[in-house]
């Protein structure tokens, strides 16, 4: 059985960060979450232990099942591993964005509906947000 190399981290269509299942982009993964001291505070003992097995056993993952254990690992480090920016653009600004773009094709926008995947159009509303003063 075949197992994908490439798998997504992240869920979100415009936030896409694909990781080869392979040592060398483990290792440059693992050194980011080190230097970043991410490493030791969103991993456990067990998945610090998975990952450090992995990497030393093989060069690039076959197994479908190691590879689900490893992508869980991954998942956790990339997620940690995201700027604040970036991550209130996940949560935020994309809503934001698709409630703006919604309206403005209502009224007759017709290009409207690419507003909500563009990713300019998305760290602006984000960043205005962010900036926004607390009592209006």
């Amino acid at each position: 059985m075949a197992v994908k190399l490439i798998k997504t981290v992240l869920p979100n269509k415009s936030f896409r960060m694909q990781v080869k299942l392979e040592r060398h982009a483990l290792l440059r993964l693992r050194a980011k979450a080190v230097r970043r001291r991410v490493w030791f505070k969103v991993l456990s003992r067990l998945d610090r232990g998975l990952m450090d097995l992995a990497l030393r056993v093989t060069e690039k993952i076959r197994s479908e099942t190691l590879a689900t254990a490893v992508y869980s690992v991954m998942k956790k480090l990339v997620t940690a591993l995201e700027s604040k920016v970036r991550r209130q653009m996940r949560l935020t600004g994309m809503t934001l964005a698709k409630k703006i773009s919604e309206i403005a094709r209502k009224w007759g926008n017709q290009t409207a509906l690419e507003w909500a995947d563009n990713p300019g159009f998305i760290q602006y509303l984000t960043i205005m947000e962010l900036n926004k003063h607390p009592c209006g």
